[in-house]
């Protein structure tokens, strides 16, 4: 009964967005000595909580926000630290109150994620866009004001004296291209599923995760209590699982990020999937290889279904990036059915023999 699973998914992304921060996230390659566009991991979870909780049809745990008047200083942000939510059970959570006047009270997320980064430094590019908010086709409806430096507003006639001579826009705002950075290419994530808190939350008052007034509570929803490896816990109940894990499983391969993206969406539509419980393997499945015969070096993709241990999912875009035979229009609802089977297989009330 291996504890771990391990996923590497491909995506295609196209002429994109992950940050608004100067235009996109992006980190420097020393080796190829190249600007590299990302979506970090805390984006990537959130992206695949908000694809859960939707799947479940379900609301997010409550936040709430704390400020010191009168100066609306901004304090801390705490969750209820329940895991009858299912964005709290799977993403964690952590409730530090300011001043240590209570105990911290936290929980680590099952998942580890990756940052969803080019498979490799050849295989994904950046590109500057200049844009602009242009209002200038209607000069009639749209208002400009115009104020000196004492903050008095300017008159239409003073206005036009300002303009004489110049073929400045009032109603055209142009946004340097340096700030609009948009990415292309194969990109790749990792996923690591521990199995073993995937469903249990300790119930250590040394370390606690959860406060004994939530103990108590969850008890009388039919968590019970049981043990890990990390010593005493409580495992949610089955039917809680049982519709847990086909939305979980879901997310991992279906989630998209969709804020900082209304002006440029991309699909990123799925290529490959590959899942095993050897994370070396996996990464083996989906991977690039460097080409330097040429007068410049060449990144090939690489979808290796032969590796053993190790299941491959190719969907029928995929055939469109790399050379594969296996490519199928079910691949995805395959690998979302192999997730399912290894998680549900996985002895969650009793993993340790007594």
């Amino acid at each position: 009964m291996y504890p771990y699973i391990y996923l590497r998914g491909l995506r295609h992304v196209d002429y994109t967005v992950f940050g608004v921060a100067e235009g996109q996230k992006r980190y420097w390659d020393d080796q190829f000595q190249r600007w590299m566009a990302f979506s970090s991991g805390q984006q990537v979870k959130r992206s695949i909580i908000e694809h859960l909780i939707t799947r479940l049809n379900e609301q997010p745990a409550p936040v709430t926000f704390y400020f010191e008047a009168p100066t609306l200083k901004e304090k801390e942000v705490t969750t209820p630290g329940n895991p009858n939510f299912a964005d709290q059970l799977v993403g964690g959570w952590m409730i530090a109150n300011a001043g240590g006047t209570s105990r911290t009270i936290k929980r680590r997320s099952p998942l580890s994620i990756s940052a969803l980064r080019p498979i490799h430094p050849l295989l994904g590019g950046m590109h500057e866009e200049p844009i602009s908010f242009d209002r200038s086709d209607r000069p009639d409806i749209h208002k400009v004001v115009v104020k000196d430096t004492d903050g008095r507003e300017l008159s239409s006639n003073e206005i036009s004296e300002l303009l004489s001579g110049s073929d400045r826009s009032l109603r055209r705002k142009w946004i340097p291209k340096d700030k609009n950075r948009r990415t292309s290419g194969l990109f790749i994530y990792d996923v690591a599923i521990d199995l073993r808190t995937l469903f249990c939350v300790s119930v250590n008052q040394l370390e606690p995760e959860l406060t004994e007034e939530t103990i108590k509570d969850l008890k009388t929803q039919g968590w019970f209590e049981t043990r890990n490896v990390f010593g005493e816990c409580l495992v949610a109940p089955k039917e809680r699982r049982e519709k847990i894990i086909p939305a979980l499983s879901h997310a991992l391969i279906n989630w998209r990020i969709l804020t900082n993206q209304s002006r440029t969406f991309s699909p990123m539509e799925t290529l490959a999937v590959a899942i095993g419980e050897n994370a070396n393997k996996v990464t083996d499945a989906i991977r690039a290889k460097l080409n330097q015969d040429g007068e410049k070096p060449v990144a090939q993709p690489i979808v290796d279904d032969s590796i053993d241990d190790v299941n491959v999912f190719v969907s029928l875009a995929g055939a469109g990036y790399f050379v594969t035979n296996v490519e199928s229009p079910d691949a995805l609802d395959s690998a979302e059915r192999r997730l399912i089977d290894l998680i549900t297989e996985f002895d969650f009330d009793n993993q340790i023999p007594s």
